[in-house]
């Protein structure tokens, strides 16, 4: 058992599993590969970049696009296996492996579009070194991003993890903390809340910029796109990657037109990853 602070906000995930499953509807998606190609999405910038492509290149492509905007890690992927969305948009490959296997479900990534990069922030002070003794800190609850997290932060000279820490780090795996920090974890959904309460937080990319901070900016230190496993892609179910639907939605995603519009629109916040 960690001896960490976990936080649970079981009301909160109450509402957004309700929520995601009104969004799906009784109906399932298409079981063939005609009407429209169905896609769960967090909202940012999954979404956005998704009604980019369906406002402005679907329809000369022939496709039919339907977003469905969802809160939580969990539901676009279960939705995906049970025939209720298509395909999602929303994760990176070592949080698949992880939700493949604890799940028993079947999603496998089609194309990789962009990174978002994972960055400490704070409100109570303006760099890293700057964090007090015994200062707390709020990361991600889920498996691989408490791992991405304390990865950074060790990255970052605040701790070390010992030697052969993996995908599944967590503040057990600490070597060395000379600060004393301390660690709280959070919904990944929840970190930016958690900001008025702790003395930093590690947030996701989409998160951050959901509640109006910069990454590229406000972060007091960033991810490096330079050789990074957590690319976000278009996933399906198993024996699903040549609907042409789904060909067609990965050849919009990694197209000029839709770089351009994550360079224009994000301002090194998203960064490209084709």
């Amino acid at each position: 058992m960690r001896n960490t602070t976990k936080i649970t906000t079981a009301v909160l995930a109450a509402g957004v599993l309700t929520l995601g499953l009104t969004a799906c509807g009784s109906d399932k998606a298409s079981a063939g590969t005609s009407g429209p190609l169905v896609v769960a999405a967090s909202p940012t910038p999954h979404a956005e970049i998704l009604n980019f492509v369906k406002k402005n290149l679907a329809k000369k492509a022939g496709l039919d696009l339907e977003v469905k905007e969802f809160s939580d890690y969990i539901v676009p992927n279960t939705a995906t296996e049970d025939g209720s969305v298509d395909a999602n948009y929303f994760q990176n490959q070592p949080y698949l492996d992880d939700f493949n296997h604890k799940r028993g479900t079947h999603i496998v990534p089609v194309v990789t579009v962009h990174l978002e990069p994972l960055g400490l922030y704070s409100r109570k002070v303006d760099k890293a070194d700057a964090l007090k003794s015994g200062a707390t800190i709020a990361v991600p609850n889920d498996a691989v991003n408490e791992a991405r997290a304390l990865k950074l932060l060790a990255h970052n000279g605040l701790i070390t993890l010992k030697a052969g820490t993996g995908n599944e780090a967590t503040p057990q795996d600490i070597a060395e903390n000379p600060r004393n920090l301390r660690f709280k974890e959070v919904e990944a959904a929840q970190t930016p809340r958690s900001l008025d309460d702790v003395d930093a937080a590690v947030i996701n990319g989409n998160f951050a910029i959901s509640a109006g901070l910069k990454p590229a900016k406000d972060a007091l230190v960033l991810e490096s796109a330079k050789n990074n496993p957590y690319g976000n892609f278009l996933a399906v179910k198993k024996g699903r990657e040549n609907d042409p639907r789904v060909k067609k939605l990965a050849k919009l995603l990694t197209s000029p037109e839709v770089r351009k519009f994550i360079e224009d629109k994000y301002q090194g916040s998203v960064i490209p990853s084709f």
